[in-house]
């Protein structure tokens, strides 16, 4: 836990619809309400919430459907930028 947090791998916390991180808003448990980490590298993400069982309305919510979303907006920025400015960015 302690390098995940020091590595800043931790990217996403359960937190409440005021922005708090706080134990009523973890639905599992989980320790220090992690939702998703990745790896060192920040290229592999592992995401607790299962955003693909809420991707459409006919599945019950679409609300899982904005992480999908920013994903493709990050792919499409990532391949406009030079390699320069990807380099300054894992610097």
């Amino acid at each position: 836990m302690r390098d995940l947090n020091a590595n800043q791998q931790v990217i996403l916390r359960y937190a409440d619809a005021r922005g708090r991180i706080v134990p009523d808003a973890n639905p599992n448990g989980s320790i220090e309400n992690i939702a998703g980490i990745c790896n060192r590298e920040k290229n592999v993400f592992g995401l607790m919430p299962h955003p693909d069982r809420a991707s459409d309305a006919r599945l019950g919510s679409a609300d899982g459907a904005k992480i999908f979303r920013s994903m493709v907006q990050t792919i499409r920025a990532e391949r406009s930028m030079s390699a320069t400015e990807r380099a300054k960015q894992v610097a």
